[in-house]
């Protein structure tokens, strides 16, 4: 009697540990599968896609990173197998370093354990990780029998590529189907499925189930990557797991079909458009999808498409400066190693902004839009809006970023953490409570005051406003009151003359926690404790804004005057 309760209350423990991590893993995916079927338009914003730069084989820096990762000991292929060990190999190879070592490392390896994501019934997954960077190693390498030996390429598929065929696994292991995998393992797990298949048909196997056009596989990839194309990606921004995604994209833009690569690449160009037009000087702080964990970060360099970035502008002919690699660096390899690069225009907004924009990027039902707003030497970005707990949205602060120098300790061309940039959040310390998307054409506003970096001294200045003056024709107005904070950029150099206008544009200071007069401009109006599916900006002069930003496109703005 005494061995059956005992076993009773251990069946009930493990059904409810079950259970909670059913509800807790679904809590998440069910979003993520209704979002799923959501396209949106495109926008007026178009992507660059024209490549002409003829760009570098290497660069300092790549040759530093793939020298570091080739420096490394081979791991505890158990221990480390998911991220550290393949990127050492994958490096050691790059530089036809220690191969008797790496070929016999490879061939006394096993599976470490299974693809998918990894939760109470599935404690084993994460397997994908690794089976996709042991794809960029087959495709790199797998022709050069010196560098990987035949019987290391044959284990290698034989045995630790093991997703093979034309059955993808589209929900998250051991929930009975119930639950959407997220991108990330979709796109890892699928993309070396299809990738083996690809490369076994092309090296003269002739199994019916490796045809990716005759058992479905090129069909469903091109489904899958068509999805996201319509609708953008759902884990935007993720930290940490963006790079993987970009990285599994690389993979199929690299190695895929034609039209596989292709298709991949309309994605890559995107996000790297996105990134543009949404960084400064390779710095970046923008909203994020999925570990909530993270919202401590204030690092301006720790999102890992940052990473690829310098590492493709490296690369970048001509004198550029490119800040050193300090996170990110398990993407960057894919970077260094494989051919995607930046379009033209991509690239050259990168390096520098040449005209005044304004950019809305939606990220469909549920989820937070990226506004920024910039030009020569700034931007301005929105930090975003929580939409409860399912969303897994890490709203931000918006943040004035500069690359240019000014008066006092100002050289914010050199700031890497939040507290070396203008920004406010608000109200109070929670992101949950905040909607952060105030930010119009050289304007923000939050319900919070307005942090001022330590050494920032005005050059004008009375109760209601501060002005600072930056290099060239930039000066920025700050209002920072206990209900609202307001940022507002002037293309003039004269700290007394735009003191001197806003005064007598807004002579009520009361009025600024609802309306804010452009001098000889708009007037514009905003809602600092909008819903959190509305904007916080309202109307310009008296015109409502589509505020609904659910339905906004994927991308859309104006660049230029």
């Amino acid at each position: 009697m005494r061995r059956q309760r005992a076993l009773g209350v251990v069946v009930v423990i493990v059904g409810s540990a079950a259970l909670y991590g059913l509800l807790r893993v679904g809590g998440y995916y069910a979003g993520a599968a209704r979002w799923r079927h959501t396209a949106r338009p495109a926008g007026g914003l178009t992507v660059p896609e024209t490549r002409s730069i003829v760009w570098r084989e290497t660069s300092p820096l790549t040759e530093a990173l793939v020298a570091d990762w080739a420096s490394q000991p081979l791991p505890d292929w158990q221990e480390e197998g998911k991220v550290t060990a393949p990127r050492v190999l994958m490096a050691k190879l790059a530089l036809v370093q220690d191969l008797d070592e790496v070929n016999a490392y490879l061939l006394a390896q096993v599976p470490w354990g299974r693809s998918g994501s990894t939760w109470e019934l599935h404690p084993e997954g994460d397997y994908d990780f690794t089976l996709a960077a042991l794809t960029a190693i087959l495709y790199l390498y797998g022709d050069d029998p010196a560098r990987l030996y035949p019987e290391t390429r044959t284990h290698l598929l034989d045995v630790l590529l093991v997703e093979e065929g034309h059955n993808p696994r589209v929900a998250v292991p051991r929930t009975l189907g119930l639950i959407r995998d997220t991108e990330n393992h979709l796109l890892m797990t699928e993309g070396s499925r299809y990738l083996k298949n690809r490369w076994l048909a092309l090296h003269g196997n002739t199994e019916p189930r490796f045809d990716n056009t005759d058992n479905g596989m090129e069909h469903w990839i091109l489904a899958h990557l068509r999805e996201l194309q319509t609708a953008g990606l759902y884990e935007f921004n993720s930290i940490p797991y963006m790079g993987y995604t970009l990285t599994a994209l690389m993979n199929l833009e690299a190695f895929g079909s034609e039209a596989v690569s292709a298709a991949a690449r309309e994605i890559l160009d995107r996000e790297t458009w996105a990134y543009a037009l949404g960084s400064l000087g390779f710095r970046r702080y923008a909203p994020f999808r999925r570990q909530i964990a993270k919202a401590g970060i204030t690092s301006l360099g720790a999102d890992y498409q940052t990473a690829l970035v310098r590492t493709w502008m490296s690369l970048y002919p001509g004198d550029v400066d490119v800040p050193a690699l300090t996170e990110g660096l398990h993407h960057a390899l894919w970077g260094a190693l494989l051919p995607y690069r930046p379009p033209d225009e991509a690239a050259r907004w990168i390096l520098e902004k040449p005209e005044t924009y304004f950019v809305r990027v939606g990220h469909g039902p549920g989820a937070s839009p990226e506004i920024y707003s910039g030009g020569p030497g700034y931007l301005l970005s929105a930090g975003g809006v929580h939409r409860g707990a399912r969303s897994m949205i890490v709203a931000r602060p918006i943040t004035l970023m500069l690359d240019v120098e000014g008066t006092g300790d100002r050289a914010s061309s050199e700031a890497s953490d939040l507290d070396d940039v203008i920004h406010m959040a608000g109200p109070g310390a929670d992101f949950r409570k905040w909607n952060n998307t105030g930010v119009y054409r050289d304007f923000a506003v939050a319900s919070s005051p307005v942090h001022v970096p330590e050494g920032w001294y005005p050059n004008a200045a009375d109760a209601t406003w501060r002005v600072y003056v930056l290099s060239g024709d930039l000066s920025v107005a700050v209002h920072s009151g206990a209900a609202v904070g307001l940022v507002a950029i002037f293309h003039e150099s004269n700290a007394n003359t735009v003191l001197t206008k806003l005064l007598e544009a807004n002579d009520d200071a009361k009025l600024l926690e609802r309306t804010f007069r452009w001098p000889d401009g708009p007037v514009l109006t905003y809602n600092v404790h909008a819903p959190k599916n509305r904007w916080v900006l309202v109307c310009v002069d008296g015109e409502p804004l589509d505020r609904a930003f659910d339905t906004w496109p994927r991308m859309d703005g104006v660049v230029g005057h």
